[in-house]
């Protein structure tokens, strides 16, 4: 024998029977109003994953098997031959360490550069000073590389910058207003209360920057941090307009310039940019926790 649930006052039974078909009913809307989304989802996906599927087969394929116009066969059987080519031709390690020095010194200055400057700007936003800084570097952000490419290739040769450290300070220039912003937008959560407690027990600013603030900053620093990493990593028209010795190129540049080599051998060819790209998408798919991490914590709080 089972016992009905009393009833709230005021209603029916089928007034209630009447609420739950027209809750289910909303439901079903609700899923229906989310095939077109999925629908964009799933069509974004698939032109990321397919041109991957089809870098990572012709990767693995012989030569003959890479000829035969079928880009999304499997290989049978794998062969690491376009590797061990593509290794060679390119001196892969010599681009490949040019490449993390480049990457590594870009992380770090834009890490430190970006959050010293975000955190004057956020302490002392009643200044105008300050605040009028920040809208300054915001409207950098509107100014690409190919705008003032002359200026700076010219400006770099000038200070003996032509080279793979001349690239990385341009890289931590041109990613200074992103990073400053996001670093911003987080500073404002951090009360100011700490600080000033760090202060009555005799702390300088300098030291309630690096032991209390910057700490705190560790989430969006690995977010600028790895923007940072992904932007230096893929740039291609910096270095190639930047560094004068071809020897010291990054891997980017180094597929345009071996290019021609690899005309007819698209086995070498996919093989070497499989090289180049997966640095990069390891490095995303390990810390793309933080990133959504940093940029959701800075927009809610």
């Amino acid at each position: 024998m089972t016992m009905q649930a009393p009833l709230r006052p005021g209603t029916t039974a089928t007034g209630t029977i009447r609420s739950v078909d027209a809750d289910r009913t909303a439901g079903r809307r609700g899923e229906r109003s989310n095939w077109p989304v999925t629908i964009v989802l799933t069509l974004c996906t698939l032109s990321v994953l397919v041109p991957l599927y089809v870098t990572v087969t012709m990767a693995f394929k012989t030569t003959s098997q890479a000829v035969d116009g079928n880009a999304f066969s499997l290989p049978a059987p794998f062969s690491v031959d376009g590797f061990v080519q593509a290794w060679e031709l390119t001196d892969f390690p010599r681009a490949f360490g040019v490449s993390v020095l480049v990457a590594a010194i870009t992380v770090v200055g834009t890490i430190l550069l970006a959050s010293f400057t975000a955190y004057a700007i956020a302490r002392n936003w009643d200044r105008r000073f300050f605040r009028w800084s920040f809208f300054y570097l915001l409207a950098a952000m509107f100014l690409p590389f190919p705008v003032l490419a002359l200026s700076q290739v010219k400006l770099t040769g000038l200070a003996g910058l032509d080279n793979p450290f001349g690239v990385a300070i341009l890289h931590v220039m041109f990613q200074l207003s992103f990073s400053v912003l996001l670093f911003t937008a987080f500073l404002r959560s951090i009360p100011a209360e700490l600080e000033e407690s760090a202060r009555i027990d005799g702390a300088s600013t300098g030291q309630v920057f690096w032991r209390l603030v910057f700490p705190l900053l560790a989430p969006m620093s690995a977010t600028v941090g790895i923007f940072a990493f992904l932007a230096s990593w893929n740039d291609f028209v910096m270095p190639s307009l930047i560094t004068s010795d071809p020897a010291l190129q990054t891997l980017p540049v180094l597929q345009q310039m071996f290019q021609t080599q690899f005309s007819n051998n698209y086995n070498v060819s996919f093989a070497s940019y499989l090289m180049a790209m997966a640095p990069a998408i390891i490095v995303y798919l390990v810390t793309q926790r933080w990133v959504m991490a940093g940029v959701t914590q800075g927009a809610i709080k």
